[in-house]
């Protein structure tokens, strides 16, 4: 089982970026799957997750507005849509792939089973 975030990129403060994550090696269909990052000096955090449904989203505060999470499960493949960058958002970003994950666990990077390897994102001012 593989995952691959690519996407990221050098932006400039405002502007927009996608993330994709695409998996391998088994189907995720029924698989929760969320971005996590991680900014240089500072903890691993939960950015967004959305249940195998795809129409069950859930965003931190601190991004709620401005990205959106979606997935498609043909392609196994994820996304994660960015606007309005700001430097608050650089950070390794990471995908992630959970088959128990419930509500109550999402934000949770125990709750997940399988990583990808991150993609970093720098935003200036």
């Amino acid at each position: 089982v593989q995952l691959q975030a690519s996407g990221g990129g050098l932006v400039q403060a405002g502007d927009s970026l996608r993330l994709s994550c695409a998996a391998s090696g088994d189907t995720f269909s029924r698989s929760t799957v969320a971005w996590f990052r991680q900014a240089p000096g500072k903890e691993f955090e939960f950015v967004s997750a959305i249940f195998r449904s795809g129409n069950n989203a859930h965003y931190a505060n601190s991004v709620k507005g401005r990205f959106t999470v979606s997935r498609d499960n043909a392609k196994n493949t994820w996304y994660l849509q960015m606007t309005s960058l700001q430097p608050e958002d650089t950070a390794v970003y990471y995908c992630a792939a959970g088959r128990r994950v419930i509500l109550s666990t999402i934000a949770r990077e125990n709750a997940y089973d399988y990583w990808g390897q991150g993609t970093l994102v720098t935003v200036s001012s």
